[in-house]
């Protein structure tokens, strides 16, 4: 087993064989007298040494530049640096703490203390080097962990996206209503987001958030695949039975996103729920399940609950013709499907064009 060395730079050789000797039992030592030696020695040598005890007054200058050239090298850091001095001086003493010294041992010293305060020295940088590895180990374990999770968030995030997709080709399928209302929805929700996320930061929207309401606001209706058809589909008006049935679309909803929360990251599942159960909000408090008032409801329903009524005006239902979307943009405002938040209403009104030129363009396409 190699011993731990210590390097004794002195420009007499008689010091260097004093030090030497209250070290040799049990440390292997080196000796340089000048700063160019001991350079030589630390660069082949620094990852086995233990210590260096530095004369200050070397024959053609001071130490300084030893301490200098080690820290801007980082041997500093895992090797105490002792200077050995017959200099009273606080000014010396400042100078060699300033540049990294780990200790000063001033002349004449004894042995029995050099070495205790030697071993010490060694002793305290040894654990402070075996915690710094300890603390790299963990750092490289947790990127790891990091990484594995961050696969695992995006695989999941894959699987949400993926569900959502296939729910939409579902209802898009069953209910010829839904047909190629899903991509508007998205670009309407988005839209209105990105100008709730731009002028009142108090809600606090990352893009994240955002583009998350945008992908989910499709599944606002996901509930009404347990609605009877013959409920759903009536073209007359809904007897206060049916429209309360009707209403249990929100709550069904969520019994159905319960049931996917393993294939969607916490927070998706968090707003699916929201939206799912709480687009039929309304600010002043009359709207359903649970007649919240005001921000009570959650900022991703409050959102959606705009978008999904302004997109019902506009699309053609069985019981009811397309409504000109500057007709529907002002029943929106005008509070014919109900009070929405102020906020979210300068929103709307801000977004007005980019909506009215998504629907545009998706006529043209149909043409």
């Amino acid at each position: 087993m190699n011993r731990h060395k210590i390097l004794v730079v002195d420009d007499v050789e008689s010091n260097r064989m004093i030090l030497a000797e209250i070290f040799r039992r049990d440390y292997q030592i080196l000796e340089a007298s000048d700063v160019k030696t001991t350079l030589q020695i630390l660069e082949k040598s620094s990852g086995e040494t233990a210590a260096v005890l530095l004369d200050w007054h070397l024959s053609e200058e001071d130490g300084s530049r030893v301490l200098e050239e080690m820290k801007q090298k980082g041997w500093m850091n895992h090797i105490p640096v002792l200077v050995v001095t017959a200099e009273q001086s606080i000014d010396t003493e400042k100078q060699c703490i300033g540049l990294g010294a780990a200790d000063m041992i001033r002349k004449p010293f004894d042995s029995d203390v050099i070495r205790k305060r030697v071993d010490n020295n060694i002793s305290l940088y040894q654990h402070k080097n075996h915690m710094e590895e300890k603390v790299q180990e963990q750092n490289q374990i947790l990127r790891k962990q990091y990484a594995v999770m961050k696969l695992q968030a995006d695989k999941l995030k894959k699987s949400s996206q993926q569900m959502i997709d296939i729910v939409c080709n579902i209802l898009e399928h069953h209910y010829p209503e839904f047909d190629e209302n899903t991509q508007t929805v998205r670009e309407i929700s988005r839209i209105i987001g990105r100008k709730v996320q731009a002028h009142y930061p108090e809600y606090k929207l990352t893009d994240a958030d955002v583009e998350a309401i945008a992908e989910l606001a499709a599944l606002r209706d996901i509930g009404k695949l347990l609605i009877s058809d013959h409920v759903l589909f009536k073209p007359a008006k809904l007897t206060r039975e049916e429209k309360e049935y009707m209403k249990s679309h929100t709550t069904k909803g969520c019994e159905i996103m319960k049931m996917m929360k393993g294939i969607q990251t916490p927070d998706d599942h968090r707003k699916s729920m929201e939206i799912c159960r709480y687009h039929h909000e309304r600010y002043d408090g009359k709207g359903y399940p649970e007649g919240l008032k005001g921000d009570e409801i959650p900022i991703s329903a409050q959102i959606v609950s705009v978008v999904d009524a302004y997109h019902a005006l506009i699309s053609e239902r069985i019981y009811k013709r397309a409504y000109p979307k500057e007709e529907a943009y002002y029943m929106v405002l005008g509070g014919e499907c109900g009070i929405f938040s102020p906020k979210i209403m300068e929103c709307f009104r801000m977004s007005r064009r980019e909506i009215e030129a998504i629907n545009s363009e998706e006529r043209e396409e149909k043409l």
